[in-house]
């Protein structure tokens, strides 16, 4: 099989959501193929998921203070705080087909490509169900996912060296929870790459080593490619729902 790779982008956070949509939507109606990217966001953002409610999640004048934005994805899950300096993100978009029916399997599948991904930077990972990836033993990427239309989005986080600490500060969490000792404690299940190589990789660095790691657990062949006029029209009319207070508080 041959898949397309994107170039890494970095996009605002309605752009990003945009684009993953667009890719779905379009590879459903066989106008978009199988495709992995790689992305940057830009400011950083939290992102939350398609069922939480934004002001139950996101301490909303503290990203303002950060300048930090916020955005609604149409995968499920948790919050996440994406750093611009140091989280990469990924997405799959696939035909239902090309992928298990059981939605662990999926999950095992995709972020296998992860779990080799790591291991070509010198990690030993493993998939820890349901969406998760661990490094040394401590989580370094979640993943979520979505099927619509039959096709299926998934997208997550490769931790490259995060601000742990603003990230609390964002994430309504109690303030007993932005204390050091807390913190620390997150540190014993929770890694990132530079904590465990002891050098912070090129965004770069880590994208080449997690599109052979697809490579390898897809089985397939990734060739470069470009968004085409249809795709990025697409997400240009999807962007403003994504930019809309309408839809960051639809719950």
């Amino acid at each position: 099989m041959e898949w397309r790779l994107l170039p890494l982008r970095v996009d605002d956070a309605s752009m990003s959501m945009a684009i993953d949509e667009a890719l779905l939507k379009l590879n459903a109606e066989s106008k978009s193929p199988n495709t992995i990217r790689f992305w940057r966001w830009l400011p950083s953002t939290v992102s939350i998921g398609c069922f939480q409610s934004v002001e139950r999640e996101v301490d909303l004048e503290v990203a303002k203070h950060h300048g930090v934005d916020v955005v609604r994805r149409i995968t499920g899950g948790g919050a996440v705080f994406h750093d611009h300096d140091g989280e990469l993100t990924y997405s799959v978009v696939c035909k239902q087909g090309d992928v298990p029916d059981d939605i662990i399997e999926s999950y095992r599948l995709i972020c296998g490509g992860l779990v080799r991904g790591f291991e070509r930077l010198g990690l030993r990972a493993e998939f820890k169900p349901v969406n998760d990836v661990l490094g040394n033993g401590k989580k370094i990427s979640g993943s979520a996912q979505t099927r619509r239309w039959g096709s299926v989005l998934q997208h997550g986080t490769v931790l490259i060296a995060p601000d742990m600490r603003l990230m609390f500060e964002l994430l309504r969490v109690s303030p007993e929870k932005i204390s050091d000792k807390f913190i620390a404690s997150v540190f014993e299940r929770v890694t990132t790459i530079e904590r465990e190589l002891g050098r912070k990789p090129s965004f770069e660095e880590v994208k080449e080593a997690m599109s052979r790691g697809f490579e390898k657990s897809l089985g397939l062949k990734l060739s470069e490619g470009e968004l085409t006029s249809d795709e990025v029209e697409l997400a240009s009319e999807l962007k403003p729902k994504y930019a809309s207070d309408k839809w960051l508080r639809k719950r």
